[in-house]
C-alpha cells in the first residue's frame, strides 16, 4: 500500500483516507455498512487508493462523488461503481470544465514528495459514465446504515455533501472546511453557495468531516461560515469578482 496515504479510523465503521503531503490536503471517506460501502471521493488520483480500501473492507464498494472538480475524481479509474449528481453528469463524461493543462497547473503548483509510481506526464482527467445519478435526499442503504444525499450547489452545480442521522455526521465536501472558499469561478454560484451553506446548517449535525485542510473542525464552523455569507449579502458583495474575505478560520474568495 503506497505510503502516500495516511489512514485514520472515525469510529468502527469509518475511515478517513488524507493526502496530507499535497498542498490540497484532501480527505476522502470509507463508510463501511454490513452489505456495501460506501467511498465519498477519490481524491487526486497520483497513488492507488483502492488498495487502501481493499485493505480496510472486503465488500462491494460504491464511490459517490462530491462534486467533478480534478482534486475529487482522481482515483476515480480504479473503481467500476461511480455515483454523481445529475447536474454534473457531463462533466464527468467528456464535459470537464478545465482543460488538462490547467489540472496539471494545480496538480504541480507547490513542490510536493508524490509517490515513486507517480508521473506528470501521464496525468489524464478521468472521464467515464456513471453507473447510479444522484437527485436531492437520495439514500445509500449500506446495511446497517443509511446514508442521505445533500444537493448543496454553488462550489459546483452538482455539489453534495452527505449526511447520516444516526451519526449526525456532514461529510461536507467543499462546502464547509477550514480555508479559502472557493466561489468565484464562472461555473461557480455564491448565492447557491450561500444558501447551501443555511441549508445545512439547519441539520442536527455532531461532526463535520470536511474535503481539505484540518480535521480539527467544530459544527460551530458552519455557523461561521453562514454568518460570514450573510454579511456579506447584506453589504452587496456577494458576487463574482468582489475579491477574496478573510475570517477567522476561513476566507471566501469571490
Amino acid at each position: 500500500m503506497s505510503e502516500w496515504f495516511s489512514v485514520q479510523q472515525i469510529d468502527d465503521a469509518t475511515y478517513v483516507i488524507s493526502e496530507n503531503k499535497h498542498w490540497e490536503e484532501t480527505h476522502c471517506y470509507l463508510l463501511i455498512g454490513k452489505q456495501r460501502s460506501l467511498l465519498f471521493d477519490t481524491g487526486l488520483g497520483v497513488a492507488n487508493i483502492k488498495e487502501v480500501v481493499d485493505s480496510l473492507n472486503d465488500l462491494p464498494v460504491t464511490v459517490v462523488t462530491s462534486h467533478v472538480h480534478w482534486d475529487h475524481i482522481g482515483g476515480h479509474r480504479y473503481f467500476s461503481d461511480i455515483a454523481v449528481h445529475e447536474a454534473e453528469t457531463a462533466w464527468l463524461n467528456g464535459a470537464f470544465p478545465l482543460p488538462l493543462s490547467a489540472v496539471k497547473a494545480n496538480l504541480l503548483r507547490e513542490p510536493c514528495d508524490f509517490p515513486p509510481e507517480f508521473q506528470s506526464a501521464q496525468v489524464q482527467i478521468f472521464q467515464g459514465c456513471p453507473t447510479r445519478i444522484l437527485q436531492d435526499d437520495a439514500v445509500f442503504e449500506l446495511g446497517g446504515r443509511s446514508v442521505q444525499v445533500i444537493h448543496t450547489p454553488g462550489h459546483s452545480p452538482g455539489h453534495i455533501c452527505l449526511y447520516e442521522a444516526e451519526r449526525q455526521y456532514l461529510y461536507s465536501g467543499d462546502l464547509i472546511y477550514a480555508g479559502t472558499l472557493y466561489a468565484f469561478y464562472p461555473s461557480t454560484d455564491p448565492l447557491l453557495f450561500h444558501q447551501s451553506v443555511k441549508r445545512v446548517s439547519q441539520l442536527a449535525v455532531r461532526r463535520v468531516f470536511p474535503a481539505h485542510h484540518s480535521l480539527m473542525i467544530t459544527k460551530d464552523l458552519i455557523a461561521e461560515i453562514d454568518w460570514a455569507f450573510d454579511s456579506l449579502a447584506r453589504t452587496g458583495q456577494l458576487k463574482h469578482g468582489c475579491g477574496c474575505f478573510a475570517f477567522e478560520h476561513f476566507s471566501i474568495k469571490l
